[in-house]
């Protein structure tokens, strides 16, 4: 059944500069002239694929003094982030580059924040967002960033995940200030043309999840934010075989950079009720505790949500099934089911496993504390007793789902 659009508010300041050579002109004039410039980095490809000196080229004019912090993970750490923030408050840090893929970003963003936190812990910021304890800085230091793999979105939005280690288990959720949002972010797709291909099918998934969390909607059906990310998954669908068949199709990969980026900066929930997240947070999990890859993890539990909630999602995974699968034959519950089945094929085609144990070792003894977790903080977050879209999804239900990833 079709609805009108709930009210909503837009907001997204974030310049984005996009193309083939766009780094060093842009660089040479986004930053005030002679800033204390923190540029942080992962492992190391942004020195074997160029990108680096390019930002050095770009920086190199404007009188700044440059700092690195490198080394950032995937899943990036609450250590990291720390070490971070020490550098920032020593050498008056009062902008930050961030130069990689998302991770990198997530964790610019939470040590943006955490600089100027004036509290005991940092982690208060995630851990107990909303709560009238945690004082939130009134003001950041600035980001801006050139990303080199597209996949989460977070160079267009103000979400960030960090993983903190502790004694019981590692720890990975997120939070979002709109402080954090990029003054800027340049997304150059010649970038990626040196991605992993494991790499380039982790962000695809990544962004393909993104855009589904929005769209099955157990009850909405709005014509405008429907069609818009039907769009994007389409992309990312096609964009992925022309990039396994040809890793330097440039039109691909600006394809699939762009489509990231839409997949998550916040037009794709205008209107819409509710996303659910259930994979994504039960993904979260899985990385804790495994450190399995983030998409990977996506790809593995998406088939398990839609199973298990197939009686909430049929209406939307049939118009899944004809307007992105182009599935014409058979009936709802049909169509919804061949849907399921397309998007696994799909996956497996681009390499992507999607049964639980290619996540590593996870016991169904593991299950419960997962789902007690998932459902602990972002029930509390939401003030709900449950998760998912239609907040039905508590503990019992989160281990039946990983019951079902495997099958």
């Amino acid at each position: 059944m079709l609805k009108g659009m709930n009210n909503f508010v837009y907001y997204n300041p974030t310049r984005i500069f996009f193309g083939k050579n766009t780094i060093i002109p842009n660089l040479k004039t986004l930053i005030p002239k002679k800033s204390n410039i923190l540029v942080t980095y992962g492992g190391g490809s942004i020195f074997r694929n160029g990108v680096f000196d390019q930002v050095t080229k770009g920086l190199g004019e404007g009188g700044h003094k440059i700092f690195e912090y490198g080394g950032i993970t995937p899943n990036p750490r609450y250590k990291h982030a720390m070490e971070a923030v020490d550098i920032c408050r020593k050498k008056n840090i009062d902008f930050l580059l961030s130069v990689g893929g998302g991770s990198v970003l997530d964790l610019t963003k939470f040590i943006s924040l955490s600089s100027k936190y004036e509290g005991n812990d940092p982690w208060d910021l995630i851990a107990k967002i909303g709560s009238p304890e945690v004082k939130v800085p009134k003001s950041v230091i600035p980001i801006g960033d050139v990303l080199t793999l597209p996949a989460t979105g977070s160079e267009a939005n103000c979400g960030f995940v960090v993983t903190r280690e502790t004694p019981k288990g590692n720890i990975k959720i997120g939070a979002r200030y709109e402080s954090v949002f990029p003054k800027f972010s340049i997304l150059d797709p010649e970038t990626t043309y040196s991605l992993p291909w494991k790499q380039t099918v982790n962000g695809i998934v990544d962004a393909f999840v993104h855009c589904v969390e929005f769209y099955m909607n157990a009850d909405d059906g709005h014509p405008l934010p429907d069609r818009y990310t039907e769009g994007v998954m389409e992309t990312l669908i096609d964009a992925s075989y022309r990039v396994k068949k040809n890793k330097k199709d440039y039109v691909a990969r600006a394809d699939i950079f762009w489509a990231s980026t839409l997949a998550l900066n916040g037009m794709s929930g205008c209107g819409i009720y509710e996303p659910d997240g259930v994979t994504h947070h039960i993904g979260h999990e899985i990385t804790a505790l495994t450190e399995a890859d983030h998409g990977l993890t996506l790809a593995c539990v998406l088939p398990g949500v839609w199973r298990h909630q197939f009686e909430y999602k049929k209406e939307k995974l049939a118009m899944f099934a004809e307007r992105v699968w182009k599935i014409r034959s058979g009936n709802v519950e049909q169509k919804a089911r061949k849907a399921i089945d397309c998007t696994i094929k799909w996956l497996n085609d681009i390499g992507m496993p999607t049964r639980l144990s290619a996540c590593g070792k996870i016991l169904p003894s593991n299950y419960r504390a997962m789902g007690e977790h998932a459902v602990g903080f972002w029930s509390k977050v939401m003030g709900t007793k449950g998760i998912g879209q239609k907040r039905n999804v508590g503990v019992k239900e989160i281990i039946e789902i990983l019951e079902l990833c495997d099958k």
